[in-house]
């Protein structure tokens, strides 16, 4: 019998730890390759670990809510013959993760934004449950930066803000770093005490779980980042409604995936963003980025009730088809707790369908660092006045609202409300024959 490692492996650029959240199996539970034995978590998405090889798990060595880096072991099995883990293999799963240099370059750093009045300002990398316990304590960020961290780029460990908890009652209180004078003005945020909460008998407290968690601070960020503006239009999607009737049985039967109407929309939406392409950028400071790659968000319900956006990278290179396949793909993975980190990585746009819900409309969030975000409603029949060669006439027509917001710092009224209108007018004519 030997022993075998099982590394916590690469989940993509960028991403070099994470969280466990459960143990599927217990010390001493025997497991076959390809099992999955944890699930852990990300600041983007939750997954779960297999194992390459069978064999019984004799110790786990990252309990739940522990953190553990890229390469690092998370149990110890047993398995059959005389080998495990050569150390070549295992600096091989260190050294997976991306070097220094390209962290700095690609990594957006996590923002954690406190329960009080303290905001971080995003220059500290923080894990998630590194984050859950500053806010927990109420620890600012010039005292986080008088923390040295133990872990990989000195960043901060869980067994270090602990220990700095534990020892906090004797050290002096940290003095706040001076701030530079910028040459534009800052955003700051409006210091507002937390309202108590009275509860009455019956009652109850539902704590929210990891993902409500950053859901919630991802939404606050946003609206202080970004003055939300929201422009509204009601689209005739006759012709859309007709194709897809036309096409779905055959589409299934020769591709054997569902035709829904969102590949239809992002077509729509990929064909007003490449008229406009200055709604596809973001902001750095004073700097407007223009993105090259269209990569569109797609806000996903899951079924315990909180929201994903996996993106459909370089929707404008692939057909309606292709469309088809990477929406059902990335909505059947989310569902299934099946997404990879990149797979929720650099959208530079979001659709979101609140018809699915049997909403009419919606004013959805815009997701930082994006500008712009649409929601689709829901398809309804009514009666509309149709100009004809023989005059107006009153028909039955299946009608949709769509409503786009947008980042009113960089994009002005014209520019958004011009993108919605040709997206309803892509919808609005498209043609019947189509070919998909």
């Amino acid at each position: 019998m030997a022993e075998y490692k099982l590394l916590l492996p690469s989940m993509g650029e960028g991403v070099m730890e994470a969280t466990v959240i459960t143990w599927l199996f217990n010390e001493g539970d025997q497991v076959k390759e390809d099992d999955s034995v944890v699930e852990i978590a990300t600041d983007k998405v939750d997954s779960d670990v297999p194992t390459p090889v069978s064999g019984k798990i004799v110790k786990i060595l990252k309990q739940k809510d522990e953190v553990a880096k890229v390469g690092e072991a998370i149990a110890i099995l047993e398995i059959e013959g005389e080998g495990g883990n050569t150390a070549s293999e295992e600096v091989k799963a260190e050294t997976s993760a991306p070097d220094a240099a390209t962290i700095q370059a690609i990594e957006e750093p996590l923002t954690a934004t406190a329960t009080s009045h303290v905001e971080f300002s995003g220059d500290l990398y923080l894990s998630p449950l590194v984050k859950s316990i500053a806010q927990q304590e109420n620890i600012s960020e010039s005292e986080l930066q008088t923390i040295k961290g133990s872990g990989l780029e000195g960043r901060i460990t869980k067994e270090d803000i602990l220990a700095h908890v534990a020892n906090r009652g004797n050290q002096p209180a940290p003095q706040a770093a001076p701030v530079q004078a910028a040459s534009t003005p800052a955003v700051k945020a409006v210091s507002t005490p937390a309202a108590t909460i009275s509860t009455a008998a019956g009652d109850e407290i539902i704590p929210m779980d990891r993902m409500r968690k950053i859901i919630a601070e991802n939404m606050v960020k946003a609206k202080h980042i970004a003055p939300h503006v929201t422009s509204f239009i009601e689209t005739d999607v006759t012709n859309v409604v007709k194709w897809r009737a036309k096409n779905k049985d055959m589409f299934e039967k020769r591709e054997g995936e569902k035709l829904t109407f969102m590949p239809i929309f992002v077509k729509a939406i990929v064909k007003a963003i490449q008229d406009f392409p200055m709604i596809n950028v973001s902001i750095n400071g004073d700097n407007i980025i223009k993105k090259k790659n269209i990569n569109i968000g797609m806000a996903t319900a899951l079924p315990d009730g909180n929201l994903i956006v996996p993106v459909i990278k370089n929707a404008d290179q692939l057909s309606l088809s292709g469309l088809a396949k990477a929406i059902n793909d990335l909505a059947y993975r989310a569902r299934n707790k099946k997404l990879r980190p990149e797979d929720t990585q650099g959208a530079t746009y979001t659709i979101s369908n609140v018809g699915s819900f049997g909403n009419l409309m919606g004013t959805p969030i815009i997701p930082q660092p994006q500008v712009a975000i649409m929601a689709i409603g829901a398809i309804v029949k009514k009666p509309a006045v149709l100009e004809t060669k023989d005059g107006d006439v009153i028909a039955i027509r299946q009608l949709m609202f769509m409503s786009h917001s947008y980042d009113h710092r960089v994009v002005d009224g014209s520019l958004g409300g011009m993108m919605l209108k040709h997206v309803h007018d892509y919808l609005q004519n498209w043609d019947l024959n189509t070919e998909i």
